[in-house]
């Protein structure tokens, strides 16, 4: 299973979203992380994506962890998010009775 993160902010704020980064928690042995991954757009800003995988064994802990690290960004200016679950085609096919 995984939680995916997008972020975005404007280019004014990527220093701060940068030092916030580097401050942040390692992570827990049961979650890895794939990313963060960048990209840019002029009059969109700067994105940011992140993977995050565990087993669904897992999932009220990895949530409330990633959930909380965004967090810290939350009086950057500019900055929005969003954070999701992303279930495998196994899974969501199990979770509607067909697994």
């Amino acid at each position: 299973m995984v939680i995916i993160g997008f972020v975005s902010y404007p280019p004014g704020s990527a220093k701060e979203m940068s030092k916030r980064l580097l401050e942040q928690s390692p992570l827990p042995a049961y979650i890895t992380l794939k990313g963060h991954y960048i990209s840019s757009e002029v009059g969109k800003g700067i994105e940011s994506a992140a993977i995050y995988e565990f087993d669904q064994s897992k999932f009220s802990e990895a949530f409330q962890f990633i959930v909380n690290r965004y967090t810290k960004y939350f009086d950057v200016p500019g900055f929005t998010h969003s954070v999701k679950p992303w279930y495998e085609v196994k899974e969501a096919m199990k979770a509607i009775g067909m697994g």
